[in-house]
């Protein structure tokens, strides 16, 4: 009767209270007033710094990932790269082992193996270069110029092998050795990795003795070349080109297996 005299404001006023404990009580006991279960009154500090936190660390680990990625694309390049090399190296090694008249000389006038002259038809002049250009001709020395070049090779110093066949070609452009000296200084720009120097150097070998023994191997070479700075159209030509001009020769049978290997 005493409660039923009081105003409605005061009976708004008393706070609802179970003093049951556990799970029948709201927030659940043990939670407080504070972090997740905090009322509006309560700080959201610690949640906010939770969050970034989160966030932070997926960020780093999606650029771990990324540079996991990254690294693993290299190694593969590096790789590639290597094999690459070795490739070349013991491309040349099979070479020199299979060519023990390697550093004989061969005249610029003499006709290739199942070139034209092989069949009947008549030969063109060598392309000499300009008369008059480096040293008078001397056999002798000219032969100990070339054999040291080419002990550079057997020494696989490919980097003064270059420069011992460019420093040959500049002086005795109309030896008797200039043929196959800018042929093996194609095949040691090749080893090295200059691929635009080798291109030039096997190219030049059809364009200044087109009757030269090592013009088909140096057309060949020259395609792998293309292939290997990604002209494939350019490297299905000349292999065509061996295959039809050179018919007979080791040259044409290595670019007859090459072509249908392109696509």
């Amino acid at each position: 009767m005493a409660l039923a005299s009081l105003p409605l404001a005061a009976l708004a006023e008393v706070p609802v209270v179970d003093n049951n404990s556990g799970y029948g009580s709201y927030p659940p006991a043990g939670y407080g007033t504070t972090g997740a279960y905090a009322g509006t009154g309560a700080s959201s500090a610690p949640v906010t710094a939770q969050g970034e936190l989160f966030m932070q660390l997926q960020q780093m680990q999606e650029e771990i990932a990324r540079l996991r990625g990254a690294l693993e694309e290299q190694q593969y390049e590096i790789q590639r790269l290597k094999q690459e090399s070795l490739e070349r190296y013991q491309d040349l090694d099979r070479r020199l082992s299979s060519a023990p008249g390697a550093g004989a000389p061969v005249s610029p006038n003499t006709p290739a193996a199942g070139g034209p002259a092989a069949n009947g038809a008549p030969t063109a002049p060598a392309q000499q270069p300009a008369a008059g250009s480096g040293e008078p001709g001397d056999p002798a020395k000219e032969k100990l110029y070339y054999d040291a070049a080419f002990d550079l090779i057997k020494a696989k110093d490919f980097d003064k092998a270059s420069q011992a066949f460019s420093a040959f070609l500049r002086k005795y452009p109309n030896s008797q050795y200039a043929g196959n000296a800018q042929y093996w200084l194609g095949e040691v720009n090749l080893a090295k990795g200059d691929l635009q120097g080798a291109s030039q150097a096997f190219a030049r070998v059809s364009q200044a003795y087109p009757q030269h023994a090592k013009v088909p191997d140096s057309l060949y070479k020259l395609a792998d070349v293309e292939q290997r700075l990604g002209n494939g159209a350019k490297a299905k030509t000349l292999l065509q080109q061996v295959i039809a001009q050179y018919p007979g020769s080791s040259a044409a049978q290595l670019a007859q297996r090459d072509l249908q290997r392109l696509p």
